[in-house]
This record gives structure tokens, sequence and C-alpha cells, in this order.
């Protein structure tokens, strides 16, 4: 049976808080995002983290928080922020890298986490371990075998690049093994560690023939195996419209320093919109443009941050045409289970 992928329409008044509570973690990943010179290395108190919730809670909008570091798990007071969000009627979800310290799992409960997510880049260490360090593919499984038998909804985030696009569709038999109820498969973003080398030599980028063929397809496999599946658009369809996440929906990009962006693809540069001062929201006022006066920006390509801050993604025709427009990177699509 082949499902259809649904293109999942932003939805207005929905907000997302990606909350980084620290940006200290146990392992150095190849991909990872984390750019201290602008994210800075702080671990936020507890009380501090505590009024951050409630800062961006609105029992009005449909919010998700999700917790993110770093490690989040390093962090010894997340169980009290899940509690938090959770009594603030968020849905709550854990980005974790799959070492679950602070004995999470005992500290928190199911009812009060809606998805413990791990991220694993490969069916298995030959393809994960080089990405993510050695001896992390058995760690990560196995506290995902535990979250599983402990009631925990689990989802497992795969970064796709050329290091392992050819084994996504080895994830699906894994995943059906340990339980996992959802998939989310993402593209690989050149910002942080691997903005700082040429992408090229690096073997990140994946062509868009490339996902094209494969993405979609193992998305497709892995519903009829019964799981949630949901991807990146990454390329508009030839009719469809562009529209930019930054002006439709509310969603919040929090760092440890007080940077709040609106947009993903702007976090390695200091055009953050929002800041965080003295406890209170407010615009940033040290640059002249931040990332919220380039969102009503209409060109060809689609989306224009991708276009002045990722230009190499996108290929040209003789004419200077794109060959394929770039959608917003928070437009997802999902394939429910069969």
């Amino acid at each position: 049976m082949t499902s259809k992928a649904n293109t999942v329409a932003f939805q207005a008044g929905e907000r997302n808080i990606f909350f980084h509570i620290l940006t200290a973690c146990n392992l150095s990943c190849r991909h990872c995002y984390i750019n201290t010179s602008q994210h800075g290395t702080t671990t936020l108190p507890k009380e501090t983290m505590l009024k951050w919730l409630q800062l961006f809670a609105d029992p009005n909008k449909k919010s998700n928080v999700i917790f993110l570091g770093g490690e989040p798990t390093m962090h010894p007071d997340l169980a009290d922020g899940i509690a938090k969000a959770k009594e603030l009627g968020m849905a709550v979800t854990v980005d974790s890298n799959g070492y679950l310290f602070n004995n999470l799992l005992e500290k928190t409960s199911p009812d009060l986490l809606d998805y413990l997510s791990f991220s694993l880049d490969g069916p298995d260490p030959s393809v994960n371990d080089p990405i993510r360090g050695e001896g992390v593919f058995e760690v990560c499984t196995t506290n995902m075998g535990k979250a599983v038998a402990a009631g925990y909804n689990v989802s497992v985030i795969y970064t796709v690049s050329n290091l392992n696009i050819e084994h996504l569709h080895r994830m699906i038999p894994l995943l059906q093994d340990i339980g996992v109820k959802r998939f989310f498969i993402q593209v690989i973003g050149l910002r942080g560690n691997s903005a700082k080398t040429n992408a090229g030599e690096q073997g990140w980028q994946v062509s868009p023939e490339q996902w094209l063929d494969v993405v979609p397809r193992v998305a497709n496999q892995a519903a009829e195996a019964g799981i949630h599946v949901t991807f990146p658009k990454v390329f508009l369809d030839p009719n469809e419209k562009f529209e930019c996440a930054g002006l439709v929906t509310e969603n919040f990009f929090i760092f440890p320093n007080g940077r709040v962006y609106r947009c993903p693809l702007c976090e390695d540069h200091p055009i953050h919109a929002l800041e965080i001062k003295n406890e209170t929201l407010v615009p940033n006022q040290n640059m002249k443009l931040t990332e919220d006066n380039f969102f009503q920006l209409n060109i060809e390509e689609g989306c224009v941050m991708n276009r002045l801050l990722q230009p190499d993604t996108i290929s040209y025709d003789a004419q200077g045409k794109p060959l394929h427009r770039i959608s917003c990177c928070l437009l997802k699509q999902e394939i429910l289970p069969v």
C-alpha cells in the first residue's frame, strides 16, 4: 500500500518553543549546530528556566515546548521544567542524544512527557558512531528500549546527509524492534559544525535528486510498518505557494544567553529578532536589520534566509532560474501509519 505524504500546513495561533536550557553536551557530533560564540555556555538556573517557560506560556494558544541542549538531560532540574511546562498546558518533548543523565526516566513520568525523542543517525554502530561518537549507538538504543518499557512515547530523529542517506531504509526494522512510534527524518543544516568546513569536502549535502528519490519512499515504507513519519518539505512543487513560518506561526528558538530567534537558519548570526532582558521578551535593538526584516521578501528561490545563508543548496539553469524552490525549513510533511 502506498500512502501520500501530506503537507502539514502552518496553523495560525500555534506556538512552538524550542528551549535550549544549556549548551553543554557529553558528545561532539560532527554536525552539531550549537555555536557557543553565538549561543553562550550558560546552564540556566532552575528559577530562570521556570520563569522563561512562564514568559512563553499562552493559555489561549496551542503551545508545544521542546527541551533541547546541548544535551538537555545533563540539566539537573529538567524534570522540574517538564512538570512546569505541563502545568502551563504545553505539550512537552525532550530531544536527547540517548544518554538520559540524572535518572530522567525515574524523575518524570509518561503522563508529563508527550514524547521522548532520541537522535540516532544510523541503523548500526558502523554508520551512527562515526557521526555521533564511539559507543553512542549502543547506549542510545539501550535507553530507547528502557524508555519504551517504562511506557514513554519514543520518537527518533535521523539527520540525513551524504554520510548516511543510503542507510535510511535500514532504520525501519530497528525502530519496529524497539517499539518506536514516531520517526522524524531531518535534513542536514549547513550551520554550526557543518558550516565550518566546505560542505562538499565534508560530504554533508544531499542533492535534490537524492532527497526526492530516497526520503519519501522510505517514509512511506516506515508508515506501512506502522510508524508515524514526519520529514521536511524541502522542495516546493511547481505551483505550490511559498509560506514563511515567521509570518504565520509563532516559533521561538531560545538560547541560554537570552537570544530568541524566529528562524533556525539564522542561529549562527547575531540577527535574532528577540531577546530576554530582565525576564522580559523584547525586540533586539542592537541590530538595524534582524531576521524579521527578511521574512517579508518574496524571491524566486523561495526561502530568503536559505538564499542568504545557505546559497550552496540552490542550483540554477542556464538562464539563472532556480531548478527547485526551497520551502520554509519548518514546513513538514507527514505520513500516518498504515
